[in-house]
């Protein structure tokens, strides 16, 4: 596993404590790997999930650090939704 894929779980893991987030998204990051969260937390995982939010290592990083809306992202191209979208904005509330 590499060290965006591992920074990105640790960072997820830590957003979504106590959380409670029902459902599963699949960040796949391009050139780098997948995260999947689900109802335990986050982890290194390319399986299958609800949804799947492609982006690029940049604009996930972007994201992890608050300094990239979601939405905004999405609506300027920068991540893409696969999948239930209820689903991802119900994640992306996490993001703050």
């Amino acid at each position: 596993m590499n060290d965006v894929i591992n920074e990105a779980v640790a960072a997820l893991n830590a957003k979504l404590a106590g959380a409670g987030f029902d459902g599963s998204v699949k960040f796949d990051i391009e050139d780098e790997g997948a995260v999947r969260v689900d109802e335990t937390g986050a982890s290194a995982d390319d399986s299958d999930a609800d949804c799947t939010i492609s982006a690029s290592a940049e604009t996930f990083r972007a994201l992890l650090d608050g300094n990239l809306n979601p939405a905004g992202a999405f609506m300027s191209g920068k991540l893409s939704v696969d999948g239930d979208m209820s689903t991802a904005m119900r994640l992306g509330a996490i993001f703050g």
